[in-house]
């Protein structure tokens, strides 16, 4: 089971990858990366990124009936150029953590990228 390092690694080999981050998106903060950011400031990316995850997370608009809350697992967002894919992390202790992976998207295969960086989420081990 990969730590922190071994994960954000293993998500760059993803196909088309450019760039991965480990983002806690209660408080906005970065706990790890590799590769580039869209904009070159990752700092921002993680904020804007944790911004997005909470609105849709947070939104009773897209919560199941008679719910208040979204059971999010992951938000994939297409651009011209990228896809984003911010994929839910569950914990054992009371944190809310997300993979955010950047692809190209000449190069990369959508449903392939998904179902991995969900299955490194599912084996990441914090500590």
């Amino acid at each position: 089971m990969p730590g922190i390092d071994d994960c954000l690694s293993e998500a760059m080999r993803i196909a088309g990858a450019r760039g991965v981050s480990l983002l806690d998106w209660g408080s906005g903060l970065e706990l790890g990366t590799v590769g580039a950011s869209p904009v070159d400031d990752h700092e921002a990316t993680a904020a804007e990124a944790t911004d997005l995850v909470r609105l849709a997370a947070e939104s009773s608009s897209f919560a199941e009936p008679g719910e208040h809350r979204v059971p999010v697992h992951d938000i994939i967002l297409t651009s011209e150029a990228s896809y984003h894919l911010f994929c839910l992390v569950g914990t054992v202790f009371d944190s809310r953590l997300l993979l955010h992976l950047w692809l190209d998207r000449t190069e990369a295969n959508l449903a392939a990228a998904r179902y991995r960086l969900q299955a490194l989420a599912e084996e990441l081990v914090l500590g």
